[in-house]
């Protein structure tokens, strides 16, 4: 560990070096879960800039990821064999194991993104048995629009269009939109 955490009124500020441990033991429980049922997995986080990955706005959010989740395998007819969520300083996440055929769980996470009014704040990645990342891509949908702008979100990222205060105000305009309705 690297000493007690630093706190804001929205929770802990976390290092690089953190983010970057979480991240190895979420690849390394996609790993696992691929390994012990051999079928798709939906990892699902939310779209959290800055060094505050946690709070009460990420978990909404994720809690209705999950039940987007959910609502999607039920319509769909598709078992979920694995649901795990985990409430981390780096950030809420989930991941699903999912028996479904893995293009068709794809299009369904990227309906979710596209479609449900919190949907861009989701981050929903399908990795198949081959340990493979789905990509929008791949199954002829367009990038990801960034939150403030008609850009590609990669884009913006990268370059940093925008502060992190702007992206934030967007993401709890939208949760607020949404809970208002």
């Amino acid at each position: 560990m690297n000493g007690p955490a630093v706190t804001t009124d929205a929770g802990a500020i976390v290092s690089l070096e953190r983010m970057l441990a979480a991240r190895d033991y979420r690849v390394a429980c996609q790993a696992a879960a691929l390994a012990r049922f051999d079928r798709p997995i939906v990892s699902t986080t939310v779209v959290m800039p800055g060094p505050v990955k946690d709070g009460d706005l990420p978990r909404r959010l994720l809690t209705a990821a999950v039940q987007a989740v959910d609502a999607m395998a039920s319509s769909n007819g598709w078992s979920v064999l694995l649901r795990e969520s985990r409430w981390c300083d780096t950030g809420p996440e989930a991941i699903y194991v999912v028996d479904a055929e893995p293009q068709q769980l794809k299009k369904g996470a990227v309906e979710l993104e596209e479609q449900h009014p919190l949907g861009r704040l989701w981050d929903l990645d399908v990795i198949t048995p081959g340990r493979h990342i789905l990509s929008r891509k791949q199954l002829g949908f367009p990038e990801r629009r960034c939150l403030l702008c008609e850009q590609r979100a990669s884009e913006c990222g990268r370059s940093r269009r925008h502060t992190v205060p702007e992206l934030l105000e967007a993401i709890k305009r939208i949760a607020n939109d949404h809970d208002a309705h």
